[in-house]
């Protein structure tokens, strides 16, 4: 089975099936998907109305966000949500006390309001009173509570409105925490700014604006934590720094880090993420591994037992997303499930209940989707993929039934947009490349046609 790697060039062949999620993520005690028709449903905590639905009761069961279509992402912050639109808008939702929202003002919202004055962004971090955003162009935009200078623009005052953070571009990918923010640059650097109390920098400096996490090179992905910040380097380990009271850095100690120290015993990690005072990875083999405070079961590995090196969550297996919040874990498998344990209090599983689950369960009754990856059967078409993951160039070798006429093979990104097709003719057997180009890092689709129809491809 094909697995998804959101870190790098990555090709999926895309199918459809009955299934549940099409993205996950977990927040303060609140959680939420995309469906299939990129609409959001949300369940969980809700006193500052971050599930959107026009109301201020906590659900067990996921309801939906009110007013929401073409979704192409979403973020849970501590009681406030973002979402991201296939026109490059940003959507918010919730508490609003420090204008995280975005909309100008410091209202709560239980309905989606759009934030003020930015387009073209990719990607989007919620944090507990601070919102990131990302654009297009490589540069990075914040807004929301400055107290700690986690909009790194060099001020502490407060902005309701999103503000460019200094001092950097080249960046394609951002990871929110509390009160600090992380930055990956297009050269494999990571940059941080904001709160730093417990080391979560990992440049010993106080920084109101960007400055250089040290000795981290080559790296493809990053993620945060309440007060801790990880990282994975291009030979698939982990690498993490800031707060260690739980063990939730991973190297076999309780003590905080103000540099980078690796993560014991994990390799081929394809994506990682932390949550409350916890950490979780993904496998390239789809297996989830755990670490860190586990007071509510949020490690899933059976126990309440705290844990300074990676354990493997129980029965987990073909898991595509990981997802860490407040005390509790999601795992969305590549056939389209929705897993979860953990805390429970508010219904944040999305299990029908409010108690807590030290093993994963499955979450149920949220929607038909579009996945990325699933087992299909024995076909006569079939299409080989490599190198996968890809840094210059990737090459298609197919074969399909020679009754197929009019071939186009298809490259689209997350968005569902096609940025690249190859015409292949009547060409039934062969093999063709792509080019990456200026194409920035991420996980790409492929599909092949014959004239209109798709094709399955094994």
């Amino acid at each position: 089975m094909k697995k998804p790697i959101l870190l790098t060039f990555t090709m999926l062949a895309l199918g459809q099936m009955e299934a549940n999620a099409k993205t996950i993520t977990a927040g303060g005690g609140h959680t939420l998907s995309i469906c299939n028709d990129n609409t959001v449903k949300a369940w969980g905590r809700n006193h500052e109305g971050q599930l959107g639905n026009g109301g201020t009761t906590a659900s067990n069961v996921p309801v939906s966000t009110t007013g929401l279509s073409a979704i192409i992402a979403v973020d849970a912050g501590h009681t406030h949500t973002l979402a991201l639109k296939n026109d490059g808008t940003i959507w918010s939702w919730g508490d609003n006390i420090s204008g995280h929202l975005g909309d100008g003002t410091t209202t709560d919202a239980s309905t989606p309001v759009q934030v003020s004055s930015i387009t073209n962004v990719v990607a989007i971090g919620a944090g507990n009173k601070h919102s990131v955003a990302l654009k297009s162009d490589g540069t990075v935009w914040a807004w929301g509570n400055n107290a700690f200078g986690q909009l790194g623009n060099g001020l502490s005052a407060s902005s309701y409105t999103p503000t460019q953070t200094s001092v950097i571009s080249g960046i394609t990918a951002i990871a929110v925490g509390a009160d600090h923010t992380l930055a990956l640059k297009n050269d494999g650097t990571v940059w941080s700014w904001g709160f730093n109390s417990f080391g979560q920098l990992g440049h010993g400096l106080t920084a109101n604006v960007p400055a250089q996490v040290s000795g981290l090179t080559g790296i493809i992905a990053v993620a945060a934590g309440k007060n801790h910040s990880l990282a994975i380097k291009n030979d698939g380990t982990v690498w993490a720094w800031g707060a260690n009271s739980d063990g939730q850095l991973g190297d076999g100690t309780t003590t905080d880090a103000s540099a980078p120290v690796q993560v014991s015993t994990l390799t081929g990690i394809t994506a990682v993420t932390g949550g409350y005072n916890h950490s979780l990875a993904l496998k390239s083999d789809g297996t989830v591994w755990a670490w860190g405070a586990n007071s509510s079961g949020q490690l899933g590995d059976g126990t309440f037992t705290t844990r300074t090196t990676p354990v493997q969550v129980s029965g987990l297996s073909g898991v595509a997303v990981v997802e860490a919040g407040e005390e509790y874990s999601l795992a969305l498998k590549s056939a389209g499930t929705v897993w979860s344990w953990g805390f429970n209090s508010a219904g944040q599983l999305g299990n029908g209940t409010t108690t807590d689950s030290d093993v994963p369960a499955q979450t149920t009754g949220l929607c038909t989707v579009l996945v990325l990856d699933i087992d299909e059967p024995e076909s006569l078409s079939a299409i080989n993929v490599y190198p996968n993951p890809a840094k210059d160039y990737v090459i298609f070798e197919y074969s399909v039934p020679r009754n197929n006429k009019m071939l186009k093979l298809s490259i689209s990104n997350m968005a569902g947009q096609e940025i690249h097709s190859i015409s292949l003719n009547d060409s039934y057997k062969g093999r063709t490349s792509w080019i990456i180009g200026d194409n920035p890092p991420g996980v790409y689709l492929y599909k092949m046609y014959s004239g209109n129809t798709a094709i399955d491809v094994g």
